[in-house]
């Protein structure tokens, strides 16, 4: 089988009515309807013990502080070419990483000024997940337009993403990845095990924020500060932040591995 073709040339652009259309950029809206109304949907068939007056307060709070470090991490990704670049790009230039972070730091300082006591991220999580996917599903159709394809590689998983070398398709692994991680999430919700409010959003984002830093090690990426990229730096700083979480984790495998 010749792994150099693919069943949609990429990147994929189809023409209606003479128009190009930009499937990036689609399928990113829809990220956000789709995630917005799943969100709607879990917060009507659950107990949310935050008030909508606050619940509201922490969604504007998590998306200025989305908007802000989204853009941020961006720009520090390769700082001196997007320097050339003229301030409109730099404005548009964005990165899910920086998103994820910073909405999680505007959700706290939100929380610090409401006086919001309860974990909020355990009802974000399955539609922020299932956005990832839908939008990864555009940077894959968009090639090597994004900044999410991979090094040239002669593994079997290998695709031309539209400039004829076989390189790592570095969306598709994150949507497996996420489609697992969504599923796995869904059955520990239904599971008997006791979880505290808030495991779920931090189980999300510490496992990807793993699989981030080390998938950046097959990307053409500009290697910065210790051999990392921006990105990797800030997975890093996002794992020592849940520290306690992990090592919570990690005490607990180890005491139902002894108990087998």
């Amino acid at each position: 089988m010749n792994n150099t073709l693919l069943i949609v040339s990429l990147p994929f652009e189809p023409v209606v009515f003479g128009v190009k259309l930009n499937m990036h950029l689609i399928l990113e809206y829809l990220a956000f309807f789709v995630g917005f109304r799943y969100y709607v949907f879990l917060r009507k068939r659950s107990t949310d013990v935050i008030s909508s007056n606050n619940r509201l307060s922490i969604l504007i709070g998590a998306v200025f502080g989305a908007l802000l470090l989204s853009r941020v991490v961006a720009f520090f990704e390769n700082p001196v070419a997007h320097l050339q670049e003229d301030w409109l790009y730099n404005l548009n230039n964005k990165t899910i990483m920086g998103g994820l972070f910073g909405g999680l730091l505007g959700v706290e300082i939100a929380k610090k000024i409401i006086g919001e006591k309860h974990s909020s991220g355990d009802l974000f999580t399955l539609p922020i997940i299932l956005g990832i996917i839908i939008g990864r599903i555009g940077c894959f159709l968009s090639g090597i337009k994004e900044f999410t394809y991979g090094k040239e590689t002669s593994f079997f998983t290998g695709m031309n993403l539209g400039d004829g070398v076989l390189r790592h398709p570095i969306a598709l692994y994150e949507v497996v990845f996420l489609t697992v991680l969504f599923i796995i999430i869904r059955r520990l919700q239904k599971s008997k095990i006791e979880f505290k409010n808030g495991d779920f959003f931090k189980l999300f984002m510490v496992t990807y924020f793993t699989l981030r830093f080390c998938i950046e090690f097959l990307k053409p990426n500009s290697f910065y500060t210790l051999g990392l990229s921006s990105i990797q730096i800030l997975c890093l700083i996002c794992l020592v932040y849940y520290y306690k979480f992990i090592f919570q984790g990690i005490t607990y495998v180890r005491k139902k591995l002894y108990v087998l």
